[in-house]
């Protein structure tokens, strides 16, 4: 749902730019849209060798994983707030 809501708001705002021809529009979609490939291809990786990890085997390396895998979430946050502040930007300078 997340990655759809994202694609969603990512191609109304470059719609929005279309209309308005603001750039403020442009790289808060953008950042909004940022998301889904950090996701697929930054967090991913990291998700599916903790998933493939059985709880039994977890061992010093599992911790090092989900430490990353908390900071890249983290980073992911950030990219969508970054959007949200650029749209809120765009919102009130206009």
């Amino acid at each position: 749902m997340q990655a759809g809501l994202a694609l969603a708001g990512g191609l109304l705002g470059i719609w929005a730019w279309l209309k308005a021809g603001d750039m403020g529009l442009l790289i808060a979609a953008l950042l909004l849209l940022a998301v889904i490939p950090f996701t697929l291809f930054v967090i991913m990786p990291t998700n599916k060798r903790l998933m493939a990890t059985p709880p039994a085997a977890a061992d010093g390396e599992t911790r090092r994983l989900l430490e990353r895998w908390g900071r890249l979430h983290w980073a992911r946050n950030l990219l969508g707030l970054a959007s949200v502040i650029a749209f809120l930007c765009f919102i009130t300078l206009n």
